[in-house]
């Protein structure tokens, strides 16, 4: 199952197409009044991805240039972004505007989430101090070491399964300025081998002091990860928790109710659950009197098979 689709907007910019043609440069647009897309078709474009890319170096006034996001570049499946990140590296003294970038902007039908093979993209951290928003789709190959950088805003990860070893990294960086951390964990079929233990860095509190938007997501282990979260430092500073996409179920959704209070949140979502009717009640009329917004509508569809209840994680291959 997969409900990603492409970037609209990116850093309150509207998307644009960087297109195939640009011998007529006046018809774009500024530099810094849209986020810009690059991709290629490997199936139906003679062009590749560093073709095209040099292309928009060209045609682009690279110091206006405020947002990036990056679709296909070959077939993924064969292909990792390491191409990408280097290419956007070795171009970050001209980029010297650059504050956003959304790295595997492609859906379904173009390639499925767990084909999307990605690389290490802390150089795109590394490399740009001002950079307030990265984004990055797919979690095949994924490598993320430890890093601080003190002017992130917004980190977000969607995967059908995260490597442990990148959620440990991504949960022990030190990200000063970080409001909002989002990650689509997935499951161990499509190479997600964390446990929760991982997170355990970003439930401390200690290493994102300004995060107010925290995203687990997507889980097979979402009752595990309810109860760390319940009892996590990091839930007194939030204003929305996001513990949808997952396998919830009601001793998840107890052990939540039983930790820390969460009165305090604007918000709390909880789609794509597997909680009863009764549950569902008791989370409303724990949260919903003291104005926290409860989004626990969509319930998952199960599989039985000999006895055996089958739930499932919402994005996966």
């Amino acid at each position: 199952m997969s409900i990603h689709e492409h970037v609209e907007e990116l850093d309150g910019l509207p998307v644009h197409d960087f297109p195939q043609d640009t011998a007529d440069t006046t018809a774009l647009p500024e530099p810094g009044a849209v986020a810009w897309r690059l991709s290629v078709d490997p199936y139906e474009d003679e062009e590749t991805f560093a073709e095209c890319w040099q292309r928009f170096t060209e045609a682009v006034d690279l110091s206006g240039v405020r947002a990036l996001v990056i679709g296909q570049w070959g077939e993924t499946y064969e292909n990792s972004s390491a191409v990408v990140v280097a290419a956007v590296v070795a171009a970050k003294d001209r980029l010297s505007g650059l504050r956003a970038i959304f790295l595997g902007d492609m859906v379904m039908e173009e390639s499925e989430i767990s084909w999307i093979q990605q690389s290490d993209v802390t150089p795109l951290l590394t490399s740009f101090p001002a950079l307030r928003s990265l984004s990055v789709r797919g979690g095949d190959g994924l490598v993320f070491p430890s890093v601080r950088h003190e002017a992130l805003r917004e980190l977000r990860f969607e995967s059908g399964g995260l490597p442990a070893a990148a959620v440990r990294g991504i949960c022990e960086s030190d990200f000063p300025a970080l409001e909002s951390l989002t990650l689509w964990l997935g499951v161990p079929g499509y190479g997600g081998d964390y446990e929760v233990k991982d997170l355990a860095a970003a439930l401390s509190g200690s290493r994102f002091p300004a995060l107010r938007h925290l995203g687990l997501q997507n889980s097979e282990i979402q009752d595990e990860i309810a109860a760390a979260v319940g009892a996590a430092p990091v839930v007194a500073g939030l204003e929305t928790l996001d513990l949808s996409m997952g396998t919830l179920t009601d001793t998840g959704a107890e052990a939540l109710l039983g930790g820390q209070p969460l009165t305090h949140l604007k918000k709390l979502d909880l789609d794509h659950h597997y909680l009863t009717d009764a549950m569902v009640r008791r989370v409303r009329e724990a949260l919903e009197p003291s104005g926290v917004e409860v989004v626990i509508d969509e319930r998952g569809e199960e599989d039985e098979d000999d006895g055996t209840v089958w739930r499932y994680a919402a994005v996966t291959e």
